[in-house]
């Protein structure tokens, strides 16, 4: 009986604990001293936004869910880019590249979606598997479409477009030493530690919580000196450690 009680306390022991540990994490973000730029990246996943709560909550920048693939559109982004603008939250559109379709499609697509809009933050690309079909293409032949998608899409905006690699895609084709594009780095709680040079942009969580956001929100940080307006140009590191883990 005495071990059964002990086991008891153990376990409500470890289920305070996870719950204390979870509270903290979901208000986590890294340091505005050494960040002073942070923001978030949303889609239709977040369901309908308060922007007027963000700004207060640090929000300084977001990158908005455009388009998928050569035909799908994000239902909530043009609800979420009118939202942005009239809280007067610098923002962007975001491009999930999916590798069944060619990427001139894609572009495509990405552009009707977006528009002509010189306001808007540099278009991103995401690459990632996560979400993503089955097909895996050979390097040669992911790099050529990845091309066909940026080369459109860059003439059309006058931006040079940000790549956001996952660990895991970075590995399989080695993008950043394929393109001198900026790059778009995924590591809960610690800085990225892969890529061929520092990163620009660091999605430093997946949990975030805000007011005015159902559910959890992906977090970021913009590292350099240069503010938003130079996110794909070249820009001096602000911090030392652009690679290293902290």
């Amino acid at each position: 009986m005495r071990t059964l009680r002990l086991a008891l306390l153990l376990l409500l022991a470890a289920a305070l604990l996870a719950l204390v540990a979870w509270r903290l994490a979901i208000r986590w973000h890294p340091s505005e001293r050494t960040y002073p730029l942070q923001g978030i990246d949303v889609s239709h996943h977040q369901g309908a936004i308060d922007w007027t709560a963000l700004p207060a909550q640090g929000v300084d920048f977001a990158y908005l869910k455009a388009s998928e693939g050569g035909d799908h559109r994000d239902r909530r982004f043009h609800a979420n880019r009118r939202g942005a603008a009239a809280a007067g939250i610098p923002h962007g559109a975001y491009h999930f590249f999916t590798l069944c379709r060619g990427g001139a499609a894609q572009a495509a697509n990405f552009l009707a979606a977006i528009s002509a809009d010189p306001t808007l933050l540099p278009p991103a690309v995401d690459l990632e598997f996560g979400g993503n079909c089955a097909a895996r293409p050979d390097r040669a032949a992911l790099l050529r479409e990845l091309a066909a998608f940026l080369a459109p899409v860059e003439a059309r905006t006058g931006r040079r477009a940000i790549l956001y690699v996952t660990e895991e895609f970075e590995a399989a084709y080695r993008i950043s030493e394929a393109s001198d594009r900026p790059l778009w780095l995924r590591r809960l709680l610690r800085r990225p530690a892969y890529g061929t040079r520092p990163w620009r942009i660091w999605q430093a969580s997946s949990f975030r919580a805000l007011r005015g956001i159902d559910g959890r929100v992906d977090w970021n940080v913009v590292d350099g000196a240069c503010g938003l307006a130079a996110l794909a140009a070249p820009c001096p590191p602000a911090s030392s450690g652009g690679h290293s883990a902290s």
